[in-house]
Parts: structure tokens; sequence; C-alpha cells
């Protein structure tokens, strides 16, 4: 092929490796994120919560704390209510076919994820 730059061909394999060594990262650290929720909230409350559950309910968290962030003070933070997020996981996993989740568990999976944050 006349006038084909064979720069951009060569570097092709080098900048999905560097994609695919960023989306492992962040594979990681989210296995760890889950670990440590599962971690904060000790053996006896293990089983209320799958991966598949754990990943739903921070998804729903992170939209919930996003859609607040007009309600920020002058530094930036926001009042977190864990009763009233868990009120919002609840509702909204009801209608998307997700739980039901018991809504002291919720709030103890939000503290890890606080809790979680708060270390990272």
């Amino acid at each position: 092929m006349a006038g084909t730059d064979d720069s951009i061909l060569r570097g092709a394999p080098e900048a999905a490796s560097a994609i695919d060594n960023e989306i492992l990262r962040g594979a990681e650290e989210d296995a760890k994120e889950v670990a440590f929720i599962q971690n904060y909230m000790g053996v006896e409350n293990r089983d209320l919560f799958t991966e598949e559950d754990i990943y739903y309910c921070l998804d729903v968290l992170f939209e919930y704390i996003d859609n607040m962030s007009d309600q920020a003070d002058a530094d930036g933070f926001i009042d977190i209510d864990t009763e009233e997020i868990a009120k919002h996981i609840q509702k909204k996993a009801k209608k998307e076919g997700m739980g039901p989740y018991d809504r002291d568990a919720l709030i103890l999976l939000i503290d890890a994820e606080l809790e979680y944050n708060e270390k990272n």
C-alpha cells in the first residue's frame, strides 16, 4: 500500500498492550475493593452479597453520590446518609430485578466502601 505509515502499525500492539494493562490494573483494584468489603463485613455477613451483588450495589452507590455532587460544601464534602442510600439501592434493585437486599446489610456494605475509600 503506497503511503502507509508503518510506524502507526508498529505502535498499535504497544498501545493495545498499555490499554490491556490498564484494564487489568482496574480489575485487580476492583477485586481488592470487593475483598476488603467482604472482610470488613465479617464471616457472619459474607453470604449476604455475592461479588455480583457487591459490584451492583457499588455502581448504584457511586451513581447516587455523583448525583449529589451539587450538594457538596465549599471544601467539596458531601453529607452521606447511609440510611437514605440504602433505601435508594433497595428501590433501584427492586426495579431492576436485583436483590432483595436487607437495609442493615446495605448500610454495612456502604460503611465498608466508605472505609475502603478512606484508606486509599
